[in-house]
Protein backbone atom coordinates (compact mmCIF):
# COMPACT_ATOMS: atom_id res chain seq x y z
CA UNK A 1 0.00 0.00 0.00
CA UNK A 2 2.83 2.57 0.74
CA UNK A 3 3.96 2.04 -3.06
CA UNK A 4 0.42 2.98 -3.85
CA UNK A 5 0.81 7.10 -2.35
CA UNK A 6 4.64 7.18 -3.01
CA UNK A 7 5.46 10.38 -4.77
CA UNK A 8 7.21 10.54 -8.12
CA UNK A 9 10.82 11.21 -8.46
CA UNK A 10 11.26 10.77 -4.66
CA UNK A 11 13.93 7.76 -4.93
CA UNK A 12 16.38 6.44 -7.38
CA UNK A 13 18.17 8.24 -10.27
CA UNK A 14 16.41 11.22 -9.88
CA UNK A 15 17.57 11.69 -6.35
CA UNK A 16 21.23 10.41 -7.06
CA UNK A 17 22.05 12.51 -9.76
CA UNK A 18 21.75 16.72 -9.71
CA UNK A 19 22.20 18.63 -13.07
CA UNK A 20 25.15 21.49 -13.55
CA UNK A 21 21.97 24.47 -13.31
CA UNK A 22 21.08 22.52 -9.75
CA UNK A 23 24.93 22.43 -8.64
CA UNK A 24 25.26 26.19 -9.41
CA UNK A 25 22.53 27.12 -8.10
CA UNK A 26 23.09 25.42 -4.54
CA UNK A 27 27.27 26.45 -4.55
CA UNK A 28 26.16 30.39 -5.55
CA UNK A 29 28.83 29.85 -8.42
CA UNK A 30 29.42 30.97 -12.13
CA UNK A 31 30.08 28.37 -14.73
CA UNK A 32 33.67 29.24 -14.75
CA UNK A 33 34.64 28.96 -11.07
CA UNK A 34 32.66 25.46 -11.17
CA UNK A 35 34.60 24.07 -13.73
CA UNK A 36 37.77 25.41 -11.76
CA UNK A 37 36.65 23.52 -8.28
CA UNK A 38 35.41 20.69 -10.51
CA UNK A 39 39.01 19.83 -11.88
CA UNK A 40 40.98 21.16 -9.03
CA UNK A 41 39.04 18.60 -6.79
CA UNK A 42 38.70 16.06 -8.95
CA UNK A 43 34.70 15.88 -9.18
CA UNK A 44 33.48 15.04 -13.10
CA UNK A 45 29.91 14.46 -14.51
CA UNK A 46 28.68 10.91 -14.91
CA UNK A 47 25.65 9.75 -17.64
CA UNK A 48 22.59 8.05 -15.63
CA UNK A 49 21.62 4.73 -16.86
CA UNK A 50 18.19 6.35 -16.68
CA UNK A 51 18.18 9.44 -17.97
CA UNK A 52 14.58 10.30 -18.34
CA UNK A 53 14.11 9.26 -14.43
CA UNK A 54 17.38 11.69 -13.37
CA UNK A 55 15.80 14.51 -15.42
CA UNK A 56 12.60 14.04 -13.86
CA UNK A 57 10.52 13.10 -16.91
CA UNK A 58 12.22 15.17 -19.09
CA UNK A 59 14.14 14.71 -22.42
CA UNK A 60 16.50 17.53 -22.72
CA UNK A 61 20.19 17.37 -23.22
CA UNK A 62 21.60 18.31 -19.82
CA UNK A 63 25.18 17.50 -17.73
CA UNK A 64 24.53 15.51 -14.80
CA UNK A 65 27.21 15.03 -11.51
CA UNK A 66 26.07 12.77 -8.26
CA UNK A 67 24.15 14.65 -5.80
CA UNK A 68 26.90 13.43 -3.34
CA UNK A 69 29.79 14.68 -5.07
CA UNK A 70 27.81 18.39 -5.14
CA UNK A 71 27.48 17.95 -1.30
CA UNK A 72 30.88 17.33 -1.02
CA UNK A 73 32.07 20.27 -2.70
CA UNK A 74 29.76 22.77 -0.74
CA UNK A 75 31.95 22.60 2.31
CA UNK A 76 35.28 23.26 0.45
CA UNK A 77 36.84 26.17 2.03
CA UNK A 78 37.94 27.25 -1.23
CA UNK A 79 35.04 28.68 -2.27
CA UNK A 80 35.48 31.56 -0.08
CA UNK A 81 39.04 31.78 -1.89
CA UNK A 82 36.95 32.12 -4.88
CA UNK A 83 34.32 35.19 -3.51
CA UNK A 84 37.31 36.60 -1.99
CA UNK A 85 38.90 37.04 -5.52
CA UNK A 86 35.76 38.83 -7.26
CA UNK A 87 35.79 41.38 -3.94
CA UNK A 88 39.04 41.74 -5.20
CA UNK A 89 39.09 42.37 -8.56
CA UNK A 90 35.89 44.72 -7.88
CA UNK A 91 37.85 47.17 -5.60
CA UNK A 92 40.85 46.98 -8.02
CA UNK A 93 38.80 48.24 -10.74
CA UNK A 94 37.19 50.56 -8.48
CA UNK A 95 40.25 52.16 -7.33
CA UNK A 96 42.04 52.04 -11.39
CA UNK A 97 38.78 54.12 -12.04
CA UNK A 98 39.69 56.46 -8.74
CA UNK A 99 43.79 56.61 -9.84
CA UNK A 100 45.11 55.61 -6.98
CA UNK A 101 48.27 54.14 -7.30
CA UNK A 102 49.04 53.57 -3.55
CA UNK A 103 46.08 51.97 -2.36
CA UNK A 104 46.46 49.50 -5.94
CA UNK A 105 49.88 48.74 -4.21
CA UNK A 106 48.35 48.06 -1.23
CA UNK A 107 45.93 46.22 -2.26
CA UNK A 108 48.24 44.03 -4.58
CA UNK A 109 49.53 43.28 -1.39
CA UNK A 110 47.02 41.07 0.30
CA UNK A 111 45.80 39.53 -3.05
CA UNK A 112 43.41 36.37 -1.78
CA UNK A 113 45.67 33.46 -2.64
CA UNK A 114 44.73 29.56 -2.46
CA UNK A 115 46.82 26.55 -1.65
CA UNK A 116 46.21 23.30 -3.04
CA UNK A 117 48.24 21.37 -0.39
CA UNK A 118 45.75 20.42 1.63
CA UNK A 119 43.89 18.74 -2.01
CA UNK A 120 46.67 17.15 -3.22
CA UNK A 121 47.28 15.16 -0.09
CA UNK A 122 42.96 14.33 -0.15
CA UNK A 123 43.41 12.94 -3.43
CA UNK A 124 46.26 11.18 -3.00
CA UNK A 125 46.06 9.52 0.41
CA UNK A 126 49.31 7.03 -0.45
CA UNK A 127 52.61 7.73 -2.30
CA UNK A 128 51.38 5.00 -4.82
CA UNK A 129 47.74 6.90 -5.77
CA UNK A 130 50.08 9.72 -6.97
CA UNK A 131 52.16 7.85 -8.98
CA UNK A 132 49.83 6.55 -10.92
CA UNK A 133 48.33 9.67 -11.92
CA UNK A 134 51.82 10.90 -13.09
CA UNK A 135 51.30 10.12 -17.13
CA UNK A 136 48.97 13.02 -17.52
CA UNK A 137 50.50 15.79 -15.11
CA UNK A 138 53.87 15.48 -16.93
CA UNK A 139 52.51 15.16 -20.34
CA UNK A 140 50.76 18.50 -19.76
CA UNK A 141 53.90 20.14 -17.97
CA UNK A 142 56.27 19.16 -20.78
CA UNK A 143 53.85 20.56 -23.10
CA UNK A 144 53.41 24.03 -20.81
CA UNK A 145 57.18 23.87 -20.70
CA UNK A 146 57.63 24.87 -24.05
CA UNK A 147 54.92 27.45 -24.65
CA UNK A 148 55.48 31.40 -25.25
CA UNK A 149 54.25 33.77 -22.24
CA UNK A 150 50.80 35.13 -22.87
CA UNK A 151 48.35 36.82 -20.88
CA UNK A 152 46.56 33.19 -19.74
CA UNK A 153 50.23 31.48 -19.42
CA UNK A 154 51.81 33.59 -16.79
CA UNK A 155 55.98 33.10 -16.86
CA UNK A 156 55.70 32.15 -13.39
CA UNK A 157 53.45 28.78 -14.66
CA UNK A 158 55.43 28.08 -17.35
CA UNK A 159 58.78 28.25 -15.49
CA UNK A 160 57.39 26.42 -12.63
CA UNK A 161 56.51 23.64 -15.71
CA UNK A 162 59.96 23.53 -16.63
CA UNK A 163 61.65 23.18 -13.52
CA UNK A 164 59.77 20.54 -12.21
CA UNK A 165 60.47 18.24 -15.03
CA UNK A 166 63.34 18.80 -15.32
CA UNK A 167 63.86 17.67 -11.53
CA UNK A 168 62.16 14.77 -12.28
CA UNK A 169 63.76 13.63 -15.89
CA UNK A 170 67.04 14.23 -12.88
CA UNK A 171 65.40 11.80 -11.09
CA UNK A 172 65.18 9.35 -13.35
CA UNK A 173 68.78 9.61 -14.58
CA UNK A 174 70.52 9.09 -11.40
CA UNK A 175 67.83 6.25 -10.23
CA UNK A 176 68.33 4.91 -13.95
CA UNK A 177 64.74 3.80 -14.37
CA UNK A 178 63.79 4.50 -17.74
CA UNK A 179 62.71 1.72 -19.96
CA UNK A 180 61.65 2.67 -23.47
CA UNK A 181 61.11 5.64 -25.98
CA UNK A 182 59.51 6.04 -29.13
CA UNK A 183 59.79 9.16 -31.84
CA UNK A 184 56.77 9.49 -32.96
CA UNK A 185 55.42 12.82 -35.27
CA UNK A 186 53.81 14.36 -31.64
CA UNK A 187 56.99 14.28 -29.68
CA UNK A 188 59.24 11.33 -28.02
CA UNK A 189 57.49 9.01 -25.96
CA UNK A 190 59.49 7.79 -22.77
CA UNK A 191 58.23 5.26 -19.82
CA UNK A 192 60.07 5.12 -16.79
CA UNK A 193 59.75 2.45 -13.67
CA UNK A 194 59.24 4.22 -10.64
CA UNK A 195 58.35 2.02 -7.23
CA UNK A 196 57.10 -0.25 -9.10
CA UNK A 197 55.00 1.98 -11.73
CA UNK A 198 55.54 2.08 -15.14
CA UNK A 199 54.78 5.47 -15.85
CA UNK A 200 54.69 7.05 -19.41
CA UNK A 201 54.54 10.78 -20.54
CA UNK A 202 55.01 12.51 -23.93
CA UNK A 203 57.46 15.20 -24.50
CA UNK A 204 57.28 17.79 -27.84
CA UNK A 205 59.57 18.42 -30.21
CA UNK A 206 62.31 21.20 -29.71
CA UNK A 207 61.16 24.27 -31.65
CA UNK A 208 60.06 27.87 -31.46
CA UNK A 209 56.12 28.11 -30.92
CA UNK A 210 54.20 30.72 -31.80
CA UNK A 211 51.43 32.44 -29.70
CA UNK A 212 48.52 29.50 -29.99
CA UNK A 213 44.95 31.37 -30.44
CA UNK A 214 43.27 28.20 -31.66
CA UNK A 215 42.95 26.26 -28.39
CA UNK A 216 41.10 27.44 -25.45
CA UNK A 217 44.14 27.69 -22.47
CA UNK A 218 41.57 28.14 -19.51
CA UNK A 219 40.99 24.88 -18.75
CA UNK A 220 43.69 23.59 -19.23
CA UNK A 221 45.78 26.26 -16.87
CA UNK A 222 43.74 25.07 -13.79
CA UNK A 223 44.86 21.26 -14.48
CA UNK A 224 48.35 22.21 -14.93
CA UNK A 225 47.65 24.85 -11.52
CA UNK A 226 47.14 21.28 -10.06
CA UNK A 227 49.39 19.06 -11.50
CA UNK A 228 52.47 21.54 -10.23
CA UNK A 229 51.78 20.99 -6.56
CA UNK A 230 51.13 17.59 -6.94
CA UNK A 231 54.43 17.36 -8.98
CA UNK A 232 56.28 19.39 -6.19
CA UNK A 233 55.05 16.70 -3.08
CA UNK A 234 56.32 13.67 -5.43
CA UNK A 235 58.94 14.89 -6.69
CA UNK A 236 60.36 15.70 -3.06
CA UNK A 237 59.34 12.21 -2.26
CA UNK A 238 61.33 10.88 -5.04
CA UNK A 239 64.74 12.75 -4.05
CA UNK A 240 64.68 11.99 -0.53
CA UNK A 241 64.26 8.48 -1.42
CA UNK A 242 67.69 7.93 -2.74
CA UNK A 243 69.34 10.42 -1.05
CA UNK A 244 69.68 13.42 -3.13
CA UNK A 245 68.88 17.00 -2.29
CA UNK A 246 65.73 19.17 -3.09
CA UNK A 247 65.68 21.62 -4.96
CA UNK A 248 68.54 19.46 -6.84
CA UNK A 249 72.03 20.88 -6.46
CA UNK A 250 75.14 20.18 -8.76
CA UNK A 251 78.48 18.94 -7.02
CA UNK A 252 79.03 21.24 -4.39
CA UNK A 253 76.63 22.77 -1.97
CA UNK A 254 75.41 26.14 -3.23
CA UNK A 255 73.33 28.80 -1.28
CA UNK A 256 69.85 30.08 -2.42
CA UNK A 257 70.86 32.91 -3.87
CA UNK A 258 73.04 31.46 -6.22
CA UNK A 259 70.57 29.07 -7.21
CA UNK A 260 68.43 31.12 -8.67
CA UNK A 261 70.75 32.50 -11.06
CA UNK A 262 70.14 31.97 -14.73
CA UNK A 263 73.61 29.95 -14.98
CA UNK A 264 73.01 27.83 -12.37
CA UNK A 265 69.28 27.08 -13.80
CA UNK A 266 70.76 26.09 -17.12
CA UNK A 267 73.34 24.02 -15.65
CA UNK A 268 69.74 21.93 -14.12
CA UNK A 269 68.10 22.26 -17.35
CA UNK A 270 70.73 20.94 -19.36
CA UNK A 271 70.91 17.30 -17.29
CA UNK A 272 74.57 16.41 -18.57
CA UNK A 273 75.48 16.72 -14.68
CA UNK A 274 74.79 14.41 -11.90
CA UNK A 275 73.67 15.82 -8.77
CA UNK A 276 74.85 16.00 -5.80
CA UNK A 277 74.23 13.20 -2.97
CA UNK A 278 73.54 13.59 0.88
CA UNK A 279 76.46 12.06 2.59
CA UNK A 280 74.31 10.58 5.57
CA UNK A 281 72.93 8.27 2.45
CA UNK A 282 75.10 5.20 1.40
CA UNK A 283 75.14 3.94 -2.31
CA UNK A 284 72.92 1.82 -3.36
CA UNK A 285 74.36 -1.82 -4.24
CA UNK A 286 72.82 -4.08 -6.63
CA UNK A 287 70.80 -7.60 -4.70
CA UNK A 288 72.95 -10.42 -5.14
CA UNK A 289 70.15 -13.13 -4.17
CA UNK A 290 68.26 -11.66 -7.92
CA UNK A 291 70.97 -13.29 -9.44
CA UNK A 292 69.80 -16.91 -8.32
CA UNK A 293 67.30 -17.09 -10.60
CA UNK A 294 69.44 -17.92 -13.13
CA UNK A 295 68.71 -17.89 -16.95
CA UNK A 296 65.25 -19.55 -17.04
CA UNK A 297 62.53 -18.10 -18.66
CA UNK A 298 61.03 -16.88 -15.61
CA UNK A 299 59.38 -13.47 -15.93
CA UNK A 300 61.07 -11.97 -12.68
CA UNK A 301 64.54 -13.07 -14.23
CA UNK A 302 64.10 -11.91 -17.64
CA UNK A 303 63.04 -8.24 -16.15
CA UNK A 304 66.05 -8.19 -13.83
CA UNK A 305 68.52 -9.13 -16.20
CA UNK A 306 67.09 -6.28 -18.37
CA UNK A 307 67.53 -3.59 -16.01
CA UNK A 308 70.92 -4.77 -15.50
CA UNK A 309 71.28 -4.66 -18.93
CA UNK A 310 70.23 -0.94 -19.23
CA UNK A 311 72.00 0.23 -16.46
CA UNK A 312 75.42 -0.29 -17.93
CA UNK A 313 74.96 -0.35 -21.43
CA UNK A 314 76.69 2.77 -21.93
CA UNK A 315 78.96 2.34 -19.33
CA UNK A 316 82.45 3.73 -20.05
CA UNK A 317 81.45 5.53 -23.36
CA UNK A 318 81.68 9.56 -23.61
CA UNK A 319 79.55 11.03 -26.36
CA UNK A 320 79.81 14.26 -27.79
CA UNK A 321 76.44 15.66 -29.79
CA UNK A 322 76.78 17.78 -32.58
CA UNK A 323 74.71 21.06 -32.42
CA UNK A 324 71.94 19.94 -34.78
CA UNK A 325 71.24 17.16 -32.67
CA UNK A 326 68.14 16.85 -29.74
CA UNK A 327 70.21 17.37 -26.57
CA UNK A 328 67.67 17.00 -23.87
CA UNK A 329 66.32 13.80 -25.38
CA UNK A 330 69.99 12.00 -25.79
CA UNK A 331 71.65 13.27 -22.79
CA UNK A 332 68.59 11.50 -20.84
CA UNK A 333 68.89 7.97 -22.86
CA UNK A 334 72.72 7.90 -22.24
CA UNK A 335 72.90 9.14 -18.83
CA UNK A 336 70.46 6.60 -17.92
CA UNK A 337 72.69 4.14 -19.52
CA UNK A 338 75.47 5.36 -17.16
CA UNK A 339 77.52 7.13 -20.13
CA UNK A 340 78.78 10.81 -19.77
CA UNK A 341 77.91 13.30 -22.56
CA UNK A 342 78.85 16.50 -23.80
CA UNK A 343 78.38 19.10 -26.54
CA UNK A 344 80.26 23.02 -27.42
CA UNK A 345 79.74 25.07 -25.22
CA UNK A 346 77.77 23.09 -22.30
CA UNK A 347 78.05 22.32 -18.99
CA UNK A 348 80.63 19.53 -18.99
CA UNK A 349 82.62 21.66 -21.03
CA UNK A 350 83.74 18.70 -24.10
CA UNK A 351 85.39 20.09 -26.90
CA UNK A 352 84.97 18.14 -30.39
CA UNK A 353 88.81 17.19 -30.78
CA UNK A 354 89.32 15.75 -27.17
CA UNK A 355 90.78 12.21 -27.21
CA UNK A 356 88.42 10.87 -24.36
CA UNK A 357 85.31 10.70 -27.23
CA UNK A 358 83.78 7.54 -27.43
CA UNK A 359 81.11 8.40 -29.97
CA UNK A 360 79.99 11.37 -31.91
CA UNK A 361 76.32 11.54 -32.50
CA UNK A 362 75.95 14.22 -35.72
CA UNK A 363 72.60 14.20 -37.86
CA UNK A 364 73.77 14.93 -41.31
CA UNK A 365 76.65 13.85 -43.74
CA UNK A 366 80.10 14.53 -42.86
CA UNK A 367 83.23 15.16 -44.80
CA UNK A 368 85.64 14.50 -42.88
CA UNK A 369 85.33 11.90 -39.60
CA UNK A 370 87.97 11.21 -37.54
CA UNK A 371 89.49 7.06 -37.01
CA UNK A 372 89.62 6.83 -32.85
CA UNK A 373 85.92 7.37 -32.66
CA UNK A 374 82.45 6.05 -33.94
CA UNK A 375 80.12 8.33 -35.85
CA UNK A 376 76.32 7.27 -35.18
CA UNK A 377 72.71 9.03 -36.38
CA UNK A 378 70.83 9.61 -33.08
CA UNK A 379 68.25 7.12 -33.61
CA UNK A 380 71.23 4.45 -32.59
CA UNK A 381 70.52 5.93 -29.16
CA UNK A 382 67.08 5.29 -29.28
CA UNK A 383 67.01 1.87 -30.50
CA UNK A 384 69.65 0.50 -28.57
CA UNK A 385 67.76 1.54 -25.27
CA UNK A 386 64.50 -0.36 -26.91
CA UNK A 387 66.93 -3.71 -27.34
CA UNK A 388 68.69 -3.34 -24.38
CA UNK A 389 71.92 -3.49 -25.71
CA UNK A 390 74.42 -1.56 -27.87
CA UNK A 391 73.13 -2.21 -31.19
CA UNK A 392 75.68 -2.77 -34.44
CA UNK A 393 76.24 0.61 -35.71
CA UNK A 394 77.32 0.38 -39.28
CA UNK A 395 73.54 0.69 -39.89
CA UNK A 396 73.24 4.24 -38.55
CA UNK A 397 76.36 5.58 -39.71
CA UNK A 398 75.82 9.42 -40.88
CA UNK A 399 74.56 9.81 -44.27
CA UNK A 400 73.42 5.76 -44.23
CA UNK A 401 69.26 5.09 -44.74
CA UNK A 402 68.22 4.04 -41.31
CA UNK A 403 66.25 1.28 -40.14
CA UNK A 404 62.63 1.51 -39.33
CA UNK A 405 62.44 2.75 -35.81
CA UNK A 406 59.52 0.36 -34.08
CA UNK A 407 57.08 1.34 -31.13
CA UNK A 408 58.27 -0.68 -28.06
CA UNK A 409 54.74 -0.27 -26.55
CA UNK A 410 53.18 -2.53 -29.22
CA UNK A 411 52.81 -5.81 -28.65
CA UNK A 412 53.07 -8.22 -32.00
CA UNK A 413 50.08 -11.28 -32.14
CA UNK A 414 49.69 -13.85 -34.02
CA UNK A 415 47.91 -12.43 -37.55
CA UNK A 416 49.21 -8.74 -37.55
CA UNK A 417 51.63 -7.97 -39.98
CA UNK A 418 55.00 -7.75 -38.78
CA UNK A 419 57.67 -6.23 -41.17
CA UNK A 420 60.62 -8.82 -41.56
CA UNK A 421 63.23 -6.25 -39.53
CA UNK A 422 61.29 -6.40 -36.78
CA UNK A 423 61.56 -10.40 -36.91
CA UNK A 424 64.66 -10.26 -37.35
CA UNK A 425 65.20 -7.76 -33.68
CA UNK A 426 62.65 -10.13 -31.96
CA UNK A 427 64.81 -13.41 -33.37
CA UNK A 428 68.37 -11.21 -31.78
CA UNK A 429 66.48 -10.91 -28.73
CA UNK A 430 66.03 -14.15 -27.70
CA UNK A 431 62.25 -14.55 -28.59
CA UNK A 432 60.69 -17.52 -30.83
CA UNK A 433 59.06 -15.99 -33.95
CA UNK A 434 58.03 -19.34 -35.11
CA UNK A 435 54.43 -18.34 -34.81
CA UNK A 436 53.88 -14.75 -35.33
CA UNK A 437 55.89 -15.62 -38.66
CA UNK A 438 53.58 -18.45 -39.45
CA UNK A 439 50.30 -16.72 -38.46
CA UNK A 440 51.37 -13.50 -41.20
CA UNK A 441 48.35 -13.47 -43.67
CA UNK A 442 49.63 -14.31 -47.02
CA UNK A 443 49.07 -11.82 -50.50
CA UNK A 444 47.73 -13.54 -53.86
CA UNK A 445 51.35 -13.61 -55.61
CA UNK A 446 52.42 -15.99 -52.47
CA UNK A 447 49.92 -18.72 -52.40
CA UNK A 448 50.71 -21.52 -54.28
CA UNK A 449 49.05 -21.61 -57.66
CA UNK A 450 47.16 -24.16 -59.26
CA UNK A 451 48.79 -25.81 -62.14
CA UNK A 452 46.49 -25.56 -64.96
CA UNK A 453 44.83 -29.63 -66.53
CA UNK A 454 45.34 -29.80 -69.82
CA UNK A 455 42.92 -31.93 -71.10
CA UNK A 456 43.23 -34.27 -73.94
CA UNK A 457 41.09 -33.06 -77.27
CA UNK A 458 38.10 -35.35 -77.52
CA UNK A 459 38.41 -37.94 -80.60
CA UNK A 460 35.36 -36.74 -82.94
CA UNK A 461 32.76 -38.94 -83.72
CA UNK A 462 32.24 -42.26 -81.93
CA UNK A 463 34.51 -43.77 -79.65
CA UNK A 464 34.80 -45.19 -76.37
CA UNK A 465 36.23 -43.67 -73.24
CA UNK A 466 37.77 -45.27 -70.43
CA UNK A 467 36.30 -44.86 -66.75
CA UNK A 468 38.45 -42.67 -64.58
CA UNK A 469 38.43 -42.42 -60.06
CA UNK A 470 37.81 -39.38 -58.45
CA UNK A 471 40.64 -37.28 -58.01
CA UNK A 472 41.85 -36.40 -54.58
CA UNK A 473 41.75 -32.92 -55.24
CA UNK A 474 38.31 -33.36 -55.31
CA UNK A 475 37.61 -35.40 -52.23
CA UNK A 476 39.37 -32.52 -50.61
CA UNK A 477 36.84 -30.06 -52.16
CA UNK A 478 33.96 -31.99 -50.50
CA UNK A 479 35.80 -32.28 -47.31
CA UNK A 480 36.07 -28.52 -47.14
CA UNK A 481 32.60 -28.15 -48.38
CA UNK A 482 31.57 -30.63 -45.05
CA UNK A 483 33.62 -28.72 -42.81
CA UNK A 484 32.04 -25.05 -43.99
CA UNK A 485 28.55 -26.83 -43.43
CA UNK A 486 29.62 -28.06 -40.03
CA UNK A 487 30.87 -24.71 -38.90
CA UNK A 488 27.43 -23.09 -40.20
CA UNK A 489 25.67 -25.38 -38.19
CA UNK A 490 27.37 -24.77 -34.97
CA UNK A 491 26.57 -21.06 -35.69
CA UNK A 492 23.33 -21.38 -35.76
CA UNK A 493 23.27 -23.27 -32.38
CA UNK A 494 24.95 -19.95 -30.91
CA UNK A 495 22.58 -18.33 -28.96
CA UNK A 496 21.16 -15.23 -29.02
CA UNK A 497 22.81 -13.10 -26.49
CA UNK A 498 26.73 -14.35 -27.73
CA UNK A 499 25.79 -14.05 -31.65
CA UNK A 500 26.56 -10.55 -31.74
CA UNK A 501 29.61 -10.94 -30.03
CA UNK A 502 30.68 -13.61 -32.28
CA UNK A 503 30.43 -11.58 -35.26
CA UNK A 504 31.51 -8.51 -33.81
CA UNK A 505 34.41 -10.93 -33.40
CA UNK A 506 34.45 -12.27 -36.90
CA UNK A 507 34.02 -8.93 -38.57
CA UNK A 508 37.43 -7.73 -36.61
CA UNK A 509 39.50 -11.06 -37.52
CA UNK A 510 38.60 -10.08 -41.27
CA UNK A 511 39.33 -5.91 -40.66
CA UNK A 512 42.83 -6.93 -39.15
CA UNK A 513 43.48 -9.35 -41.61
CA UNK A 514 42.64 -6.93 -44.49
CA UNK A 515 44.79 -4.36 -42.64
CA UNK A 516 47.54 -6.78 -42.36
CA UNK A 517 47.24 -7.91 -46.47
CA UNK A 518 47.33 -3.91 -47.37
CA UNK A 519 50.72 -3.15 -45.31
CA UNK A 520 52.50 -6.24 -46.54
CA UNK A 521 51.44 -5.10 -49.93
CA UNK A 522 52.71 -1.22 -48.91
CA UNK A 523 56.37 -2.81 -48.06
CA UNK A 524 56.75 -4.65 -51.03
CA UNK A 525 55.50 -1.69 -53.20
CA UNK A 526 58.05 0.65 -51.46
CA UNK A 527 60.80 -2.19 -51.18
CA UNK A 528 60.46 -2.31 -55.38
CA UNK A 529 60.19 1.06 -55.77
CA UNK A 530 63.22 1.87 -53.23
CA UNK A 531 65.67 -1.09 -56.17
Amino acid sequence: MKDKFKQKYTSGAAVTYMSRKQALKKLQLTLKDFRRLCIIKGIYPHEPAHKKQANRGSTANKVFYYRKDINFLAHEPIINKFRDYKVFLRKLNHLKAKKEDEKIKKLYDNKPVYNLDSIVKERFPTFGSALRDMDDALSLCFTFAMLPHTRVLKEGMIDSCRKLTAEFMHYVIESQSLRNTFISIKGIYYQAEVHGEKITWVVPHERGLPHVTDVDFTVLVTFVEFYIAMLGFVNFKLYQDIGLFYPPQIGQIVNDDEMETEDYKEKIYSLAKPLAKRKDVQPAEDDEPLDLLGEDSDALAQKVREAKSIKTMFKGSVFYLNRECPKEALTFIIRNGGGVVGWEGGPTDLKADSKNITHHVVDRPMDKMEVNRIFVQPQWVFDCLNARRKLPTEKYMPGVALPPHFSPFTTEKAGDYIPFERLEELRSMGKDVSELESAIPKTMDELPMRKKEVKPEKPKGIHIAVGQMHKKSKEKFHETVEKGQELKMRELMISKKHQRVYHSMKTTFKRNRNDALKLKKKAKLAKAAAV
